[in-house]
């Protein structure tokens, strides 16, 4: 079993879902009948779009699992979730629905053209580097060699994020 950083998030919310906590948690529980296992959960995070637009802003969290799948059949499979749950790709930064991404994969180091870990860019952005350090305040990044803190002190400004605080009807 080989353990990965999971990023979860979302900005637009389908019809049928009284709020994004419900949609990221029957999101989380289409990844649970999958062959990996959830092993942890960041706290939730509201976070401002990058680079700032006036889309509105996103629920964001990362899960740290276990799988048996490869990084390339995993990758595939949360593309597969996606879709399942609306998103279809046009734009990059657009705002979406459901945007899963491989972050991590224990720890490797890949750039093959359909998958790149760790992920490129998760070094610039909050609403990665938070949510991981809830889970693991001593990870560092395995190209940078880089703590989560040394990350977050360096990261680029105009990235506002604050935890969640789910409201209940």
């Amino acid at each position: 079993m080989k353990q990965a950083f999971i990023a979860i998030g979302g900005n637009l919310l389908p019809e049928g879902y009284d709020d994004l906590f419900q949609l990221m948690a029957e999101a989380i529980s289409v990844l649970k009948a999958e062959p990996l296992e959830v092993i942890a959960q960041s706290q939730w995070y509201e976070t401002a779009p990058v680079p700032i637009s006036d889309q509105p802003w996103f629920l964001n969290a990362v899960l740290k699992i276990e799988t048996s799948l490869s990084s390339h059949d995993l990758l595939a499979r949360l593309h597969e979730i996606e879709a399942e749950f609306g998103r279809v790709r046009k734009v990059r930064n657009e705002a979406r629905i459901l945007d899963l991404d491989v972050i991590d994969y224990d720890g490797q180091i890949v750039d093959d053209g359909v998958i790149n870990l760790p992920h490129p860019r998760l070094h610039l952005r909050a609403f990665v580097l938070y949510p991981i350090r809830d889970l693991d305040p001593q990870w560092h990044h395995p190209i940078l060699q880089k703590s989560i803190d040394q990350m977050i002190d360096e990261m680029p400004e105009g990235q506002d994020i604050r935890i969640a605080s789910q409201v209940t009807s």
